[in-house]
């Protein structure tokens, strides 16, 4: 029981860290996505990098980092960009396997403490014997608690860990989106000059 308590502390620490470090708009800031969605060329990269260099955040580090390669052909910068944008991917998923953990382990812990229940209920009845019902019903009691609390820590992480990753790969997705856009943005001006 005292493993359930923990992982539930351990569980319930990473579900707030990650629902405050995975907010869209600390991911994601308005004012930069609102920059590239105005950025037409090379004369609003500037905007672009300034508003950046203002906000700092994984999307904001992917444009700064394509904003230096701009001199690159348009496929080099895109591979460091694909790059960058995996290492921050990697930082938004930290601490969900901490999270798939708990999942996994949480109802087998539950059932160990079944276990432990159980075995201390045909214990007791070895010694006293069926007629007392105090054993019987501290074995069953133990038994279910720790099937109750492995399931309590289980299904809220569970729901946790595939909120968070759904949410990192649509956060991934409009950083994909939005250094495409920008990028497409700067080209297109070098291919038209």
């Amino acid at each position: 029981m005292f493993l359930l308590l923990f992982t539930s502390i351990v569980g319930l620490t990473f579900i707030i860290e990650r629902g405050l470090a995975l907010r869209w708009r600390r991911v994601i800031p308005k004012e930069t996505e609102q920059a590239v969605e105005r950025c037409n060329g090379a004369k609003d990269a500037s905007q672009v990098v300034t508003i950046s260099t203002a906000q700092p955040s994984p999307v904001s580090r992917l444009l700064l980092l394509a904003n230096e390669h701009l001199d690159w052909p348009k496929q080099d910068n895109i591979d460091s960009i694909e790059t960058a944008a995996r290492h921050e991917v990697m930082k938004l998923e930290r601490g969900l396997v901490i999270l798939e953990i708990i999942v996994g382990i949480a109802p087998l812990m539950g059932l160990v403490g079944t276990l432990h229940g159980l075995i201390t209920l045909f214990a007791s009845l070895g010694s006293v014997g069926v007629s007392d019902n105090a054993a019987l019903a501290t074995g069953i009691s133990i038994a279910l608690n720790t099937t109750l609390m492995g399931l309590i820590v289980a299904i809220p992480s569970l729901i946790a860990w595939s909120y968070y990753n759904k949410k990192v790969e649509n956060l991934a997705v409009e950083m994909e989106a939005l250094c495409e856009r920008f990028l497409r943005a700067q080209y297109r001006d070098k291919a038209s000059a």
